[in-house]
């Protein structure tokens, strides 16, 4: 009897030891190790930033290393597809932004991921503004001063106008297109390879405005080199708080309701446990509220925006309804 029960005994440990691996991870004992933190863009930019800034308040109250991995490549995609098809165990993660979250499932006939199936959100992190830009002369020649003069310069001189942006479904064209969308205006598009080339064209008088990053262009702006007339969120930016919203300065012209900005956050691959993500969500959340932190971002022109993961859902959601009706009016496509 005692041998049967130590036979028994033999093959029932490792058949349960299986069982016990193949477990999920508990929530508790979360993390064990270091998490892979993939921002599917290069270096360098505002988001990669932030998000390394992150990593680092981050890893203190995780006990863990979070690892920043850059996966740049068509438009985000690359990045974004990586962490939809990793394990649901919250150790890879994905700083997904308005392109990969929002604009891509529009732009790109065959995305390989589903922006809400493939993904579980965490949290919001940053809005980043967008300012609409004038070239100084242009503004001084054509008497344009306001939003309420631009759009009625726009429809009095249908398609002489221009707009500069970093190209074809960029987040500049498509907020370009909601204006004319809204106020029933007519402007040329003028797309440039990359922001950077769009803005250095507008400097020089090649094109008339531009839907342009307040990070990049508030340098130029507080040096004269810009006219600024409106930023393009609902309400007015801490960064820029003399500025009205395009809904404020253009009154009765049809852009009630206008809001278009970059925004990004942290989702984790679809089926993670909710206890690792609202897990991982406090440890956003206490780190978007440091003072340096905040501070930091703000030499970015980086506004934090923490959420609940829900809240985070739900933005992706209307953010997808709203680019659906934009990328279609634009016609952009990218093969």
């Amino acid at each position: 009897m005692k041998k049967s029960f130590r036979r028994l005994l033999l093959i029932s440990i490792p058949a349960l030891a299986g069982i016990i691996a193949a477990l999920p991870a508990r929530a508790d004992a979360y993390p064990s190790k270091p998490i892979r933190f993939v921002v599917p863009y290069p270096p360098g930019g505002p988001l990669d930033a932030v998000a390394r800034m992150l990593a680092d308040k981050m890893k203190d109250g995780l006990g863990q290393v979070v690892v920043v991995e850059n996966k740049p490549g068509a438009g985000g995609n690359i990045g974004a597809d990586l962490v939809a098809k990793s394990a649901p165990d919250g150790y890879t993660i994905v700083m997904g932004a308005v392109a990969t979250h929002a604009i891509n499932p529009w732009l790109y006939p065959k995305l390989p991921y589903d922006p809400v199936k493939d993904f579980a959100p965490v949290s919001l992190v940053a809005t980043v503004p967008n300012v609409l830009v004038l070239n100084p002369d242009t503004a001084a020649r054509l008497g344009i001063g306001s939003v309420k003069q631009l759009v009625t310069y726009a429809r009095a001189h249908p398609g002489r106008l221009n707009y500069a942006s970093g190209g074809n479904g960029s987040a500049g064209h498509l907020a370009g297109e909601l204006f004319k969308m809204s106020a029933k205006a007519s402007m040329l598009h003028i797309p440039y390879n990359g922001a950077a080339p769009a803005q250095l064209g507008l400097l020089a008088g090649q094109t008339d405005l531009m839907f342009d990053n307040m990070a990049s262009a508030s340098q130029n702006i507080r040096a004269g080199k810009l006219k600024a007339l409106a930023v393009t969120t609902a309400k007015r930016s801490s960064l820029m708080p003399e500025l009205p919203t395009i809904a404020e300065a253009a009154e009765d012209k049809g852009l009630a309701g206008f809001d278009i900005s970059t925004w990004f956050g942290v989702l984790a691959p679809a089926k993670t446990p909710e206890a690792i993500v609202n897990r991982l969500n406090a440890e956003i959340v206490h780190a978007l509220h440091a003072p340096d932190v905040k501070e930091r971002m703000a030499r970015l022109a980086a506004e934090p925006a923490p959420t609940t993961p829900g809240q985070f859902g739900a933005l992706i959601q209307s953010e997808l309804k709203k680019y659906a009706a934009v990328v279609k009016a634009s016609g952009a496509k990218v093969d």
